[in-house]
């Protein structure tokens, strides 16, 4: 069997995934009926702040959470629709509409299938910490924003940017537009999200919420926007109608999809692994897993669906071992589907939002949003932009920008810590007073941690500015890192200092090293040939025979 073939036999699933089953099984369906109850409210709330509807809300939940649950590569992880999946599916619905919405679906799962093909799972490490949190803090924001037009019974504003259709609805409420039962509605799920949890932490909050609610407006005559109809079972799968122009229209916000799928369930994936403690996810079995959910989803009418934080917690929490628990999850909300549509079709929006609202606030761990601000200013402003960008511009630039702001703050840091220490010639302490009066013509520069494009041109100021001398050894065994700017800065000042008559003698670089500056032409610029010595002895021996030379002749 070809090695690439057996490699990627690990991405299928296997009778490994559901070891120790015969003695988790009543705790993983206990935690996937839990999972369940708390994943309902959501998914619709979800659906509805998408402009999808309810029901694309319900059927992401239960086609995606099953087949990422059955290909994915966590044994806890929980999927469907989420909070920032949300964030960039508005602008797309409110752009291209929402069939749209099902050709970015299956674009995007074909990207993300690909990327898992590819192994590109492992490369979630080099997002930073602040910038993940700084990405959560923005989704937040804008999760919570997006509610404030149903939370106040307003029509929901033309308006692209979140941040402005929130205070256009809050005037218009002002103005006399609002509705003040959907307020008390959504003051009311508030409340009891907020109070249960302190009287029986493993309550579902959010389900009682929606059920008082909707009790509430059912048995009186208050006058609040519900869901409405939702039907009795899941659709025949089909294909979304497209065309090769609308494919390329749409490949943009398909990109966008996949790459925040792709991030978002990493991230829930590898935070299950620090609350599970069970096994290991596999990253590009995950992917694999989500790319499939993602082209499934859409064929029934649903929207696209990533790893999600809140309900994998939750799962995990309920005592949940093996991927049986995600399986429950999604076949108890296809039971609620068919059985209690129509109780779901009076929730009423404003209990969704307020649902949401809670939501978005809890998504915002404090603690670590504290730690971040309080690490390095480096940090906090890497969060801040992150945050800021997330909320004002859109979730992938702010991770790009994010990504970008903290390497250039990270070179910036490195190159603040590397430095060339001017160091004693060792034969001027040997009492030879002629040799400690030769030494006084010779400096020795050792240079420790990476001479890169950040700190070459410190460097090239420091060392040409030397004098009085006729020798510079330039030590290069404590340097760890040298890329192709370093190196011609080097070349640069065995240049200046040879045509002030200073020779330069190079000792201690490593085999790598000296490649690169052999590449750049910098051993070429040396005087001599013979001028790189392989340790610092040689090269002083050599400073003494050359200046010895020089004085006597002069």
């Amino acid at each position: 069997m070809p090695s690439w073939i057996a490699s990627r036999r690990t991405i299928l699933p296997s009778r490994a995934d559901y070891r120790g089953l015969s003695r988790s099984w009543r705790a993983d369906v206990i935690a996937g009926i839990t999972v369940g109850v708390v994943a309902m409210p959501l998914a619709l709330a979800f659906g509805v702040a998408t402009g999808l509807g309810a029901r694309a809300g319900l059927v992401t939940a239960i086609v995606a959470g099953l087949v990422a649950a059955v290909f994915g590569g966590s044994n806890v992880q929980v999927s469907g629709p989420t909070g920032a999946m949300t964030v960039v599916l508005v602008p797309i619905v409110a752009r291209h509409g929402t069939d749209a919405v099902l050709v970015v679906a299956i674009m995007a799962g074909a990207l993300i299938v690909a990327a898992g093909l590819a192994g590109l799972g492992r490369f979630l490490a080099y997002v930073p910490w602040p910038v993940i949190e700084g990405f959560t803090v923005g989704i937040a924001c804008i999760i919570f924003l997006q509610q404030v037009p149903a939370a106040l019974g307003v029509p929901k504003p033309d308006a692209e940017n979140t941040l402005a259709a929130a205070v256009r609805a809050v005037a218009e409420a002002i103005d006399g537009a609002g509705s003040v039962e959907s307020i008390m509605i959504t003051i009311t799920v508030i409340v009891i999200m907020v109070a249960t949890p302190r009287l029986h932490r493993s309550a579902p909050a959010s389900l009682i919420a929606v059920v008082v609610a909707t009790v509430i407006t059912s048995g009186t005559t208050l006058d609040v926007a519900v869901i409405g109809t939702l039907p009795n079972s899941l659709p025949m799968p089909s294909l979304p109608s497209t065309s090769v122009d609308e494919v390329r229209t749409l490949f943009g916000a398909a990109v966008a999809v996949a790459m925040l799928a792709a991030i978002e369930s990493l991230l829930s994936a590898r935070v299950a692994d620090g609350m599970s403690g069970h096994s290991r996810h596999d990253p590009d079995r995950e992917l694999i897993g989500q790319g499939l959910a993602n082209l499934a989803s859409p064929l029934f009418g649903g929207m696209p669906a990533t790893g999600a934080i809140a309900r994998t917690a939750v799962n995990v929490r309920a005592g949940a071992h093996t991927r049986v628990a995600a399986v429950v999850h999604a076949l108890m909300l296809a039971v609620i589907v068919y059985v209690g549509g129509s109780v779901m079709a009076r929730i009423p929006l404003a209990a969704l939002a307020g649902v949401l609202m809670v939501t978005a606030v809890r998504m915002v761990e404090r603690h670590n949003v504290r730690a971040v601000l309080r690490a390095t200013r480096s940090d906090a402003v890497v969060m801040v932009i992150t945050a800021t960008v997330t909320l004002a511009a859109d979730l992938i630039l702010a991770v790009e920008v994010g990504v970008a702001v903290a390497a250039v703050l990270a070179l910036r840091q490195i190159a603040r810590t590397t430095a060339a220490h001017s160091e004693r010639v060792p034969s001027a302490d040997d009492g030879d007073a002629d040799r400690a009066a030769l030494a006084d013509h010779i400096a020795i520069y050792r240079f420790d941690g990476a001479i890169f494009f950040g700190a070459a041109q410190r460097f090239l100021t420091e060392l040409t500015s030397v004098s009085d001398v006729r020798v510079v050894i330039m030590r290069l065994d404590d340097v760890q890192v040298l890329d192709a700017t370093g190196a011609h800065a080097l070349g640069e000042i065995v240049s200046e200092l040879q045509d002030r008559r200073i020779t330069v003698l190079i000792c201690s670089a490593r085999a790598e090293h000296q490649r690169t500056l052999r590449a750049v032409g910098a051993i070429d610029r040396l005087v001599h040939h013979r001028h790189l010595f392989a340790d610092l002895e040689s090269a002083i021996e050599h400073a003494h025979v050359h200046v010895e030379r020089v004085v006597t002749t002069s």
